[in-house]
């Protein structure tokens, strides 16, 4: 009767062994290697895009910031330009 445990114990894990051997080989097939690779490269290429769209929207937005002072400083009484204008006669 033990015997027959062991038996059905080395089966269990035999079958088992095999079974998560040939899932690794398929793993490795070149068919399955080539799927990976083009999942890969398509993750890739969306971070990519993303990234790209986001130093973009980065820019619009600083280069917004950096109108915004330029225009404040400007308008500014002590400015370079209104300075020019007051000693010229004219106004902005």
């Amino acid at each position: 009767m033990r015997r027959l445990l062991w038996l059905g114990a080395g089966l269990a894990v035999g079958a088992l062994a095999v079974r998560a051997a040939t899932k690794q080989a398929r793993k490795l097939t070149p068919a399955s290697l080539a799927g990976s690779a083009r999942k890969s490269a398509g993750g890739f290429a969306d971070s990519i895009r993303t990234f790209v769209e986001d130093v973009r929207v980065g820019m619009a937005d600083r280069e917004d910031q950096i109108q915004s002072a330029l225009a404040e400083t400007e308008a500014m009484p002590g400015s370079a330009g209104a300075r020019e204008d007051m000693e010229r006669g004219t106004e902005r």
